[in-house]
């Protein structure tokens, strides 16, 4: 479970530290980014005017069944995205997904 320290908690949720790349074939997530300490997401929409980024949080509240926020990064590929969700639920939900 290396993705945990893509992860931190805090009062209101997780934050989630996210490698993004827009203009996959679909949108999914593809791993985890070792160096960068950071999970990988495919997302389909293009970075154009705030596409990706509104697919991006659209995908994340139906994986998460959650509130999610973009707190760092809207304009760049690594993002911190805030779930306000608790730990636990996120870390199996994680843990499913990034077999």
């Amino acid at each position: 479970m290396h993705f945990k320290n893509a992860l931190k908690k805090v009062e209101t949720g997780v934050i989630i530290l996210l490698d993004v790349t827009p203009g996959a074939k679909k949108t999914e997530f593809v791993g985890y980014n070792q160096w960068r300490k950071a999970i990988n997401i495919k997302v389909k929409a293009q970075a154009k005017e705030g596409k990706a980024n509104k697919e991006l949080i659209k995908f994340l509240k139906n994986t998460f069944k959650a509130n999610v926020e973009i707190i760092s990064g809207s304009t760049s590929p690594q993002k911190s995205v805030l779930i306000k969700k608790d730990f636990e639920y996120v870390m199996k939900t994680l843990k499913e997904l990034l077999k």
